[in-house]
């Protein structure tokens, strides 16, 4: 198994299992950014009450990090067998309309959000209690629009870095 910690600038954490077996690809690639500090820096820029914490992407500025190689989308739609339901707690990665268009954003579900399964990979979950109440407390921050983005968090979320165990 392999595990994860979101860690946030303002010091609280989000711990992760990451599903390996149902998605490959999108648990390696985010293996892979998080071990070259991709995150570090980054905010989550898109919250949805009742819906999703969205990061992984963008700087303080709104600006996109990197010009990213895009990896398969490993949902139902897509034609990979990818189980995992989009429950409360689930990590995902995000992605335009295209399927195989997702690179290093990702989404934590802060409720059940059965209509994303099968057409989002789903690579794993929030591990913990503890972990899951950071998810919920960030998913009723105060938005606003900057720009064209809309849902973005008046007080920026920084994470600090995603640490990863492999075990």
């Amino acid at each position: 198994m392999i595990k994860a910690t979101i860690n946030l600038e303002n010091g609280k954490r989000i711990n992760l299992n990451l599903d390996s077996e149902c998605a490959p690809i999108s648990t390696a690639n985010f293996v892979n950014l998080a071990k070259s500090n991709h995150y570090n820096g980054l905010i989550f820029h898109r919250i949805i009450p009742e819906f999703m914490c969205q990061g992984g992407g963008m700087t303080i500025n709104m600006q996109q990090k990197d010009n990213l190689k895009p990896i398969k989308g490993e949902f139902l739609s897509n034609g990979v067998n990818n189980t995992r339901k989009h429950k409360a707690g689930t990590i995902s990665m995000a992605r335009t309309m295209v399927k195989d268009s997702a690179t290093s954003q990702f989404f934590i579900c802060s409720v059940d959000t059965p209509f994303l399964d099968g057409e989002y990979a789903a690579f794993g979950e929030v591990a913990d209690n503890e972990s899951m109440q950071v998810v919920l407390d960030m998913s009723y921050v105060k938005t606003h629009s900057v720009g064209y983005f809309d849902d973005v968090p008046v007080e920026p979320i920084v994470i600090k870095n995603v640490e990863i165990v492999e075990e």
